[in-house]
């Protein structure tokens, strides 16, 4: 027999679930999918753990997070950002932005991934409308007169589910966004990611640092218990030579790479790798179907936009069906897609045109980049819509974020 669903999310990642949790509380209910187990991570995690990645929350997202009731699990392991700094190797000009000019309490905080894990997982074990598949494999989509019919591997045998509304949560490669006949470009900037967590010889503290270089960004984000959060971009063409390196030879590359602003790099954590690209949706829907987070867009991470914008979707598609009507109606799709087009667009060149204009090798334009970064530091306007932009803040935001937040 088919079972009937309003809403299938496909995809339990820190987007999807958070998309369950912003349903249940607009009093949706909503089926979750995942192909993972349920996370195991305690909540409330000492901060310091160095085996982990760690995430930038922008201010938006911090209060979103506070409005699905899962902030409160991770504000101990939460650094703060007060101060950004982004500058340019071997240039002179700089950007700088702090809160207390926004006029805020924290531009945003960083929090390790795990930790965000266990939080969502703890608040979604309290959910009342959310039915939870886990593990389970989505194999099939058909469309059917009100949705689609789902096919689904799970508890050693299928099912079938009938939705009203299916929404794709389930990463850059995503099996739903094929399976309705969305294409997506895909966009290869011959990089890999390295991150890991650091000591350093000085503190700055609350300060977060954005290196250009000519083999990409490199990042330092503060961390609670006197440790920063690493983020390294290398060619793509060294990435097995660094990821064999020894902690010693790694600390010396990223401190080449990064300066002697914070003193000596040291004691590096584990480190997690992952090569990067750009994966973008040629729209953001289909008949009764919605796409989100990286299944939508997969950005590169300078900047560390991606869970943010992939929040931002999330509670916004969850705003616009409180109403509790049918979740999947032409018109609730056409305003989703219009509210976050601007965002998305905001978002994808920013981090695009960092990438190709910021870690550009060609010297002629490096006056050109220090007096524009300049510029946006010193006009007042400018850097306050580059700040607002970065906490969050852009085109029709969802009513969750602009919640006053800590």
């Amino acid at each position: 027999m088919t079972q009937r669903t309003d809403i299938l999310i496909v995809g339990g990642g820190l987007v999807g679930t958070s998309l369950a949790l912003a349903l249940d509380a607009a009093g949706r209910r909503a089926t979750l999918l995942e192909a993972a187990p349920p996370r195991t991570a305690p909540v409330g995690s000492p901060a310091g753990d160095d085996n982990d990645r760690n995430l930038v929350l922008a201010r938006a997202s911090v209060n979103g997070l506070q409005a699905l009731g899962v902030w409160p699990q991770l504000e101990r392991a939460a650094g703060t950002i007060r101060n950004v700094e982004i500058s340019r190797a071997g240039e002179f000009g700089k950007l700088r932005m702090t809160a207390a000019d926004a006029g805020v309490a924290a531009l945003g905080r960083v929090v390790p991934g795990r930790v965000l894990g266990a939080a969502l997982e703890h608040r979604l074990a309290a959910c009342q409308s959310i039915e939870r598949l886990a593990p389970a494999k989505l194999l099939a989509l058909a469309p059917t007169e009100a949705g689609w019919r789902a096919r689904i591997a799970a508890d050693g045998g299928e099912r079938e589910l009938d939705a009203r509304l299916v929404i794709g949560a389930d990463g850059s490669d995503s099996f739903v966004r094929a399976e309705v006949g969305i294409a997506a470009r895909q966009h290869d900037y011959a990089q890999s990611l390295f991150v890991c967590t650091v000591a350093c010889g000085r503190d700055i503290p609350d300060c977060a640092f954005e290196r250009l270089t000519d083999e990409g960004p490199v990042a330092l984000l503060p961390l609670p218990n006197q440790r920063r959060g690493l983020v390294l971009t290398v060619a793509s063409d060294r990435h097995a030579d660094v990821a064999a390196m020894d902690d010693a030879a790694f600390m010396a590359l990223a401190q080449r790479r990064f300066g002697w602003k914070l003193g000596r790099l040291s004691r590096p954590g584990k480190r997690f790798v992952h090569r990067i690209r750009r994966v973008l949706a040629d729209t953001l829907t289909a008949p009764r179907v919605v796409l989100v987070g990286n299944a939508a867009q997969t950005v590169h991470p300078v900047g560390a936009q991606g869970f943010n914008l992939g929040l931002r979707d999330a509670l916004t598609l969850a705003e616009l069906v409180a109403d509790g009507g049918d979740p999947g109606a032409a018109d609730v799709l056409r305003d989703y897609a219009a509210r976050r087009q601007p965002d998305r667009d905001g978002v994808l060149a920013f981090s695009h045109g960092l990438i190709a204009l910021g870690c550009l090798a060609l010297p002629a334009l490096a006056p050109l980049r220090s007096l524009a970064l300049l510029a946006l530091g010193g006009v007042a306007p400018l850097r306050h819509a580059v700040a607002r932009r970065g906490m969050g803040f852009r085109g029709t935001p969802p009513a969750a974020v602009l919640e006053i937040g800590p």
